[in-house]
Order: C-alpha cells, then sequence, then structure tokens
C-alpha cells in the first residue's frame, strides 16, 4: 500500500474526496441511465443526456471565481467540512426527486451537485501543495485520480443497477440509503482532515464575477507552462465529457445493448484510468513528469479513432445484448481493450499536467488558479455537450463522432506542444531516460521553484543541457552558441524555449551584447538562467578554464548561483572523446549520468576560481562513490 494512504495528513482527504465522486456518481450514472431507457430515438437520448451533463458542469461557470477565493483565504480543511454538510442536504433533495418520480426537479438537483462540487474543487488540488512533500506531489495527484475513478466506477456500477428500477418502492428506498449514507461518511472522514491554516488571511473577497474573471485569467497566463496546462486539462474535460455522454447511446442504438452493457463501458473506462493513474506515478519515481503528455495525446487519439471504426453492429440482432452475450463475439474483446488503453493514456495526458499547474503556480493562489481551471473546464465541458448534440443533429452516430473526437485530440495535442516546447523536450528526456540513460540526481531541492537563480555547470556533452532541463523541473533559459541558432528545427525548439544566443566578442560583439540584456532581464523576472563557464565542450573530460561571464552577469544581477556537476557523459557519442562529437554510428550502451546539484552560493562570493573549484570538489566526490 501506498505510504500516502497511511499518511494522516492524506488518508482522511483521500476518502473525502472518494466518497464525494461516488454519491455524485450513484445520483448522476441511475438519472442518466434512467433518461437514456425513457427516450424514443439515438438523436432525443444524446440531447436529453448532453443537457443533462451540461446543466451540472454550469455551475462552475458561474462560481468558481468566489470559490477559489474562499480556498485561499480560508482553511480548507474546514471549507472541505462545510461543503460536505452541504452536499448530505443535497442528496435529501435528490431522493425527494426519485420518491414524487420528477426528471425536472432531478435537473434542479444536478444544477445543485455542480454548485457544491464547484466549491470543492479548487480544494481537490490545491489542498495537495499545501500537505504534501513535492516529491510526493505526483504520486498524491495519481492517488486522487486514480480514487476519482474508481469511484466513478463504483458509483456507476451501483447507479446502473439501482436506475432501470427507480419507480419502484424497494429500489428508491435503497438509492436514497446510498446516497445519504456515503455522503454522511464523507463529512466524517472530513472531520478527520489536520487544520489547515489559510494561505492568504488578508484575502479580501470580491462578489464581481467580471473582474474577477479578468483576474483569474491573469493570474493564470503570467506562467506559460501552467497556462497552456489549463487548456490541455480543459480539453481532457471536453473529451472525456463527450466520449462518455456517448456511451450509452452506442450501447443502446448502434448494438441494441441494455444497461448492463452501458455500465460495463463506463466501468472499463474507469478502470483504465484509475490504473493508469497509478503508473504515472511508478514511471515517473517522484518527478512531476510532463513528458508522458505527448504518449498519452497520442494514444488516447489512436485508440479512439479505432473504436470508432469497429463494426458494433454486429450485436444488434440479438435486440436485448447484455454482457454474457457481448463478450461471446471476438470482436467484443477489440473493443474493451480499445476502451481500455483509451483511459490509460488518457491518464497520462491528465496526471501529470494536475501536478504540474500545482507545483508551478505560487503556493498562496494554488486555489484561484485550480478555480480558474474549473472555469476553463467548464467553458470546454459546455462546448463538449452543444457540439455533441449539434453532431447528433447533423446526423452523426456515435460510432461516427467517436472518430471525429480522435482527430481533433490530434489536432489539440499537436497545438498544445507546439505552444510549450517543454513538454515535448520533457518528453525525450523521459524516453532517454527510460531507454538509453539511467538518470540520477542529486540535490535538486537546491533549484528554487520561484526563484531566478543563475545555474552553472560543466560542459561534457552536447546534451548537457537537456540532462540539466530533467534535473531542475522548471523551464531553464540556456546561454548557447549563436550558430546552434542556424540548424532548422533546432532554431525554432531553442527560440521557443527562451535559450539566449551569444557569441565571442571578435565573432558578433552586438550579439554578445544582446545576451548578457536578456539574461539581466530574465533573472530580474525571476528566470532560471543556465550558462556553461566553460564556454565549449570539454575536448579531454577534464573542466576547463572558467571565463569571466559569470562575474560580469552577478555585478548586473545578483542572484544566487546554483552549481551542477554532471558525470558519466564523458565517452558517450555526445562528447568529444574520440576527438568530434557525433561522428560516427552511435552505440547503445546503459549509460548511468548523475546530476550533482550543490546548495546555493552567496553572489558576493563567487568568482571563476570558486566556482570551477565547488564544481571541480563536486565531481571529485562523486567519482570517489562510484
Amino acid at each position: 500500500m501506498s505510504k500516502l494512504l497511511r499518511s494522516p495528513n492524506f488518508f482522511p482527504f483521500f476518502w473525502t474526496q472518494f466518497l464525494g465522486a461516488f454519491t455524485d456518481n450513484v445520483f448522476k450514472n441511475a438519472y442518466v441511465v434512467m433518461l437514456v431507457l425513457a427516450a424514443s430515438s439515438e438523436g432525443a437520448s444524446g440531447i436529453w443526456v448532453t443537457a443533462a451533463q451540461g446543466l451540472f458542469i454550469l455551475p462552475f461557470f458561474f462560481f468558481s471565481p468566489i470559490a477559489g477565493q474562499i480556498c485561499d483565504k480560508y482553511s480548507k480543511s474546514v471549507v472541505i467540512q462545510k461543503v460536505k454538510l452541504i452536499e448530505i442536504g443535497i442528496m435529501g433533495l435528490a431522493v425527494l426527486g426519485f420518491v414524487i418520480n420528477s426528471p425536472i426537479f432531478l435537473m434542479f438537483v444536478l444544477f445543485l451537485m455542480g454548485t457544491q462540487s464547484t466549491f470543492f474543487g479548487p480544494v481537490k488540488f490545491s489542498i495537495l501543495p499545501q500537505t504534501l512533500k513535492r516529491e510526493d506531489i505526483m504520486e498524491g495527484t495519481g492517488l486522487v485520480e486514480m480514487g476519482t475513478f474508481l469511484a466513478i466506477l463504483l458509483g456507476t456500477i451501483i447507479g446502473g443497477l439501482l436506475a432501470p428500477k427507480a419507480d419502484s418502492t424497494m429500489t428508491v428506498i435503497l438509492l436514497g440509503a446510498a446516497l445519504l449514507s456515503f455522503s454522511s461518511l464523507g463529512y466524517l472522514f472530513s472531520r478527520k482532515i489536520p487544520y489547515l491554516p489559510g494561505m492568504v488571511p488578508e484575502l479580501k473577497l470580491s462578489w464581481n464575477p467580471v473582474s474577477e474573471f479578468k483576474s483569474l485569467y491573469q493570474l493564470v497566463h503570467t506562467r506559460r507552462s501552467v497556462y497552456y496546462g489549463v487548456i490541455g486539462i480543459s480539453w481532457f474535460w471536453f473529451f472525456g465529457a463527450s466520449v462518455l455522454s456517448l456511451f450509452p447511446n452506442l450501447v443502446k442504438f448502434l448494438m441494441g445493448g441494455n444497461e448492463s452493457l452501458i455500465t460495463l463501458f463506463l466501468a472499463m473506462f474507469s478502470i483504465s484510468i484509475g490504473v493508469g493513474s497509478v503508473l504515472c506515478e511508478k514511471l515517473s519515481h517522484t518527478d512531476i513528469e510532463i513528458g508522458m503528455l505527448p504518449v498519452g495525446a497520442i494514444g488516447m487519439s489512436i485508440f479512439t479513432f479505432h473504436l470508432g471504426i469497429a463494426d458494433f453492429s454486429s450485436f444488434k440482432a440479438l435486440n436485448s445484448v447484455g454482457i454474457a452475450e457481448f463478450i461471446s463475439y471476438p470482436v467484443a474483446w477489440r473493443i474493451l481493450f480499445d476502451l481500455f488503453m483509451l483511459g490509460f493514456f488518457g491518464s497520462f495526458f491528465i496526471v501529470p499536467l494536475y501536478a504540474l499547474i500545482q507545483s508551478r503556480s505560487p503556493q498562496n493562489s494554488v486555489s484561484r488558479v485550480i478555480a480558474a481551471n474549473n472555469i476553463a473546464n467548464a467553458i470546454f465541458m459546455v462546448a463538449s455537450a452543444l457540439i455533441i448534440m449539434l453532431l447528433y443533429a447533423i446526423g452523426l452516430t456515435s460510432a461516427n463522432i467517436l472518430v471525429v473526437l480522435a482527430l481533433m485530440n490530434l489536432v489539440v495535442g499537436v497545438f498544445i506542444l507546439a505552444a510549450v516546447p517543454e513538454f515535448l523536450l520533457r518528453f525525450g528526456v523521459w524516453a532517454l531516460a527510460k531507454t538509453i540513460y539511467r538518470l540520477k540526481y542529486e540535490g535538486r531541492s537546491h533549484v528554487p521553484m520561484d526563484a531566478s537563480a543563475l545555474v552553472i555547470a560543466n560542459h561534457i556533452s552536447f546534451i548537457d543541457w537537456f540532462i540539466i532541463s530533467a534535473a531542475c523541473q522548471r523551464p531553464v533559459r540556456f546561454v548557447m552558441h549563436y550558430s546552434f541558432f542556424k540548424i532548422p528545427i533546432v532554431q525554432w525548439v531553442f527560440k521557443a524555449g527562451g535559450v539566449i544566443p551569444i557569441a565571442q566578442e571578435s565573432e558578433n560583439p552586438e550579439i554578445k551584447k544582446r545576451a548578457f540584456e536578456l539574461i539581466d532581464e530574465g533573472l530580474k523576472k525571476g528566470d532560471l538562467v543556465c550558462i556553461f563557464p566553460e564556454g565549449a565542450i570539454s575536448r579531454d573530460g577534464e573542466l576547463d578554464t572558467f571565463r569571466p561571464g559569470v562575474t560580469k552577469i552577478l555585478e548586473s544581477c545578483p542572484v544566487p548561483v546554483v552549481p551542477i556537476a554532471i558525470s558519466g557523459l564523458w565517452g558517450s557519442y555526445f562528447s568529444r572523446f574520440k576527438g568530434s562529437a557525433l561522428s560516427g554510428m552511435p552505440k547503445p550502451k546503459r549509460r548511468k549520468i548523475t546530476v550533482d546539484i550543490g546548495s546555493p552560493m552567496d553572489p558576493a562570493d563567487v568568482t571563476t576560481d570558486s566556482l570551477k573549484e565547488k564544481i571541480t570538489q563536486m565531481l571529485k566526490n562523486r567519482k570517489s562513490m562510484a
């Protein structure tokens, strides 16, 4: 069992959010399946189901600004307890709606549930950076996602089982007991969450939605990776909401299936996201590994497309297809595999993005960033409901729409990767670490996550910048020779990544002057800038003379200096071990690379000699440990 699930800081919160998601889905799925089974056509059913989905997420758009402020101003543990009490009352109204058998009243209850979720949403992820260590955030995020989708699975099963007989007294009693008992149990768990002080108690609440929308947008937009992380998460919920809304109609109208098959499809999707979420943490090894995002995006498109072109019509002749009949057909296993892989790769997309916005947002405003994310999610999910209804209206079937979604996902994935090359770069680092090299980092906590710093490293190979990017876990602006910018594809990557071109005085004094200006600007606005003081890649594996550029930079902008010593790359294909790098054919070797990060040095104490001595000692210490 995960150590976090035994932690008093995480255990009660995990079960609080788990039971909340479970209770929500018992009600939602019982209600949605009832709507589908009562519908007379695929189009009518699709409109009712997507309208219900849209109504649930509509409150996120209206109330997220004030919810984010409340969660940053007040104790998150107290906010959770208040919200869970309200949930019990809403579940009571849900029971009443089933008793009087009123779909319109239950729509109103659905809106109230969305409102309650709006105030719980900012806490769900913003509480993790306040209670967990940074190295535990990826695991915590994965467990929360796993718990959420496991709760969706269980809620789906129970809701689906109770829905067909929702008009009978016994079914209503059982459904009501489930809703009230589990919402009450969630409240009891919330009482066990340790008290957490408000992050910004002096914050003045603003009830003006217009000004707050603008404020939240500015807050998110200040950090490029966070901004596009929010866009990526919102797209995932557009995609996920669309796919989930298609399952009931796919089963009933294209396959002639019954409610048990709807439950199986939703269960498979939920299980796969839970499995993938846990695996994300295992593969990342405590890193917030956004390099998984391209893998997730590609996998989602491939298996959604493959699912959309499956032959669903072969089942329809059976009239009422249940699980036993379904799995007796060979094509059924292909469909289940597609469903599983779709959700599995979806977790590779969503978990790293959630961890990213938690870790890179200012810690005193994480709740508001999450609230902004929820607003964006609401916009995308409302758009999902409208677009799905439109696609149904023009005559597309659920299978056709899956193919459309696969192509749309591919386009959006390319857009996000082009907008933030760091995601693609991190994928390269992650892939490299899992295949050719074994990367080991020491002292990563010495790299400031929010403040500016000048990173200094020995220069062994052409991929030193690649390795340092992986070690620092935040965007790094490298200073590189301007000749690299003449390489077409590399030029685009370097420009997008904020790489600063530099030249020697004798080569181009204007480029050199501009380089120091850009370094100064970057450090003053909080960037992490890396420079290789040797000025060139080592020709013998040893440290060369350090040039005076570092001290010149510190004279203008005195920031902490973080020394880094890279070991293990000398002798690689990218080093000058054989006289010139990148010559001949590379020989694959599972090479161990170690990155030692020293404690920050006071800029007043930094000289070229002291820096060289520091990195020399770090390399000696590493060699003695080998």
